[in-house]
């Protein structure tokens, strides 16, 4: 890294498309936005926590999902949100990569989890006799801190754009820093580079996917000779909880990679909508549909709630 790039900023755009005028309600509509997720992930993350009786493996994922998502609202959105309101979307070379790597790494941490969620419901539906003796809390705890290391060590990968120089155009048109609107900058020669770094995230993308896919048909299976068991609709209920959530996680994912790997030319906002899409939405449902679908949560929130405002009043 020369010191002509080591001394490089960065603009992040956001919206290009928006005008002037709006940036202060642009702004306003991303602080709500932020501080739902913040409050509801951080919520999710510290019931499950603080209450023994979540102290199970599928909650054990559910805030692992949770925390990953905080992380990255938090990595993300205000500088977002000071661009719109101080205009302040400037953004130094280093801060610049580290949020780049922290963004690909939270997303395979995503992926990775919910790949972990699907095993557990499948382990849970298809040997339920077993499921307390093979998925303990130990293991549990282990595969997710494996998942995070593994994550970590996959997504460095990405940090050897660093090595390319940076001298001329520096607007980064997305909502934050990312490997392909960055590379686009740079001021050298760098497709094999995006191909090698494509492929990785192919790999991961549709590798969890595969396997995700593969549980749930085994478990649909396993669904259809309970049919006539009283606890198949539980499962069903449990399984449709987890499905959404993959849908939410997958299909923006794999329309944008499919759009970058077949060269898809999109207008600037449409393709900044498509990022915002697939970062943003499931980090927003994640924590209303665990909530709303999962008695025990919801149970415990509520009864917190209520027992708060009794003491106010």
């Amino acid at each position: 890294m020369d010191n002509q790039t080591a001394h490089f900023e960065f603009e992040l755009t956001g919206f290009p498309g928006v005008p002037q005028k709006f940036h202060m309600l642009m702004s306003f509509f991303l602080f709500i936005i932020y501080n739902i997720m913040f409050i509801t992930n951080g919520a999710v993350f510290i019931v499950i926590i603080l209450k023994e009786k979540l102290h199970e493996p599928m909650y054990i994922l559910i805030a692992n999902l949770a925390f990953s998502d905080f992380l990255f609202d938090t990595a993300t959105l205000p500088k977002l949100i000071a661009k719109y309101w101080f205009d302040g979307g400037k953004i130094s070379f280093l801060a610049c990569f580290a949020q780049m790597h922290l963004v690909h790494w939270l997303a395979v941490v995503d992926s990775f989890i919910l790949m972990l969620m699907a095993f557990d419901r499948y382990i849970a539906i298809c040997y339920p006799l077993r499921y307390s003796s093979t998925v303990t809390i130990k293991l549990t705890l282990f595969s997710c801190s494996f998942m995070w290391f593994s994550a970590a060590i996959i997504t460095v990968d990405f940090i050897i754009i660093a090595k390319y120089p940076f001298c001329g155009p520096n607007k980064i048109v997305s909502f934050f820093c990312n490997s392909s609107t960055i590379m686009r900058l740079a001021c050298a020669d760098v497709n094999s580079a995006r191909e090698n770094l494509l492929t990785v995230a192919l790999v991961v993308l549709f590798g969890t996917l595969t396997l995700i896919i593969l549980s749930y048909i085994a478990i649909l299976f396993s669904l259809f000779s309970l049919s006539h068991s009283s606890g198949w609709r539980k499962a069903f209920n449990t399984c449709v909880t987890h499905l959404f959530v993959n849908v939410l996680f997958y299909i923006p994912r794999v329309f944008v990679y499919i759009a970058n790997y077949v060269k898809l030319v999109l207008t600037p906002d449409l393709g900044v909508f498509l990022i915002v899409l697939q970062s943003y939405l499931p980090h927003l449902g994640n924590p209303f549909i665990y909530c709303l679908r999962t008695e025990e949560i919801k149970k415990i929130i509520s009864s917190t709630f209520k027992r708060n405002v009794n003491l106010k009043v």
